[in-house]
């Protein structure tokens, strides 16, 4: 199985050889997997190295041009340096972008606080026009971006080092029901099913999977939750990412929400990927536990 970095560097060769509108900016990463579309389309796709705010002034002059263009680096670097330019240049005059991250979160959790990104869904929604996208497989990548790429609006893509072991059916701008039980609704976004899915395995629950945070589909939701206004939300970023597109999505209902994600902390400690979810109770042990004491 492919990862999403992979799938990613797939994805876009084969959507550029058919659509001769997109244009690849790449942060010095992913040079080497694009090495085929740098000698097949040289005047389509350009390193333009660690000059984030730079590149995301170029790709809107490009958008403005009527090229699509896909700007692709770490995801602290991609969102949080080049904020005002994501800010102004595309949410602003809401042009075609795709900002394709990697690293959120603590995906490279050895390179310390520099490299490590959970802030960036709450940053991207509060621009508006920008719609966000992180998928679970890479599978579910390709299927989002080649439905997303080209909707007339900035679109973040979150791509992960990890990925659920199955694919869902998923749609861009639709949730999907993987399972209904009566104890409370599992609100599972992007990489996170996958761990809630083992957590879940034997428990009355519903599980309930994003892909697509904005635009928010709050339809699905409401046929998920049903008359339980029980939710437990599990993000893989900053928690209370989708908490305000929840209650606004139920309301006048009254609701209990529960949120597990990564904290509001700065990361001090060092280690793997793996390590970091234990110690954050992030994995199936821990995020079962907080369920079962959830519903008790």
């Amino acid at each position: 199985m492919a990862n999403m970095r992979q799938q990613f560097v797939k994805t876009v060769s084969d959507v550029m050889r058919d659509d001769r509108r997109l244009v690849a900016l790449l942060g010095d990463i992913g040079v080497w997997g694009f090495r085929d579309i740098f000698k097949e389309y040289p005047e389509r796709i350009y390193n333009i190295g660690i000059l984030e705010q730079s590149t995301i002034g170029v790709a809107s002059g490009l958008a403005m041009a009527g090229f699509i263009p896909v700007i692709h680096t770490i995801a602290p670097f991609l969102v949080e340096r080049a904020y005002e330019q994501l800010k102004l240049d595309f949410g602003y005059q809401n042009l075609n972008g795709n900002f394709v991250s990697v690293g959120g979160s603590y995906d490279y959790a050895a390179l310390g606080c520099t490299h490590h990104c959970p802030g960036d869904i709450g940053a991207l929604k509060n621009i508006p026009n920008m719609s966000i996208v992180i998928p679970g497989t890479a599978e579910e990548f390709d299927t989002l971006f080649k439905q997303a790429y080209k909707d007339d609006s900035p679109t973040y893509f979150r791509l992960s080092e990890v990925n659920n072991a199955v694919s869902q059916p998923v749609s861009y701008g639709r949730a999907h029901i993987v399972k209904t039980g009566s104890k409370c609704t599992v609100v599972a976004v992007g990489t996170m099913l996958g761990t809630v899915l083992q957590a879940t395995a034997d428990m009355d629950v519903t599980v309930i999977y994003y892909t697509t945070l904005r635009p928010f589909d709050a339809e699905t939701l409401r046929k998920a939750v049903g008359i339980n206004p029980k939710i437990i939300v599990c993000e893989p970023y900053y928690v209370g990412g989708i908490a305000f597109d929840i209650m606004d999505a139920l309301k006048p209902m009254p609701i209990t929400i529960e949120h597990i994600g990564v904290p509001h902390a700065f990361l001090t400690t060092y280690g793997t990927m793996a390590q970091q979810d234990e110690a954050l109770g992030l994995t199936p042990r821990a995020i079962r536990e907080k369920v079962m004491k959830f519903i008790a």
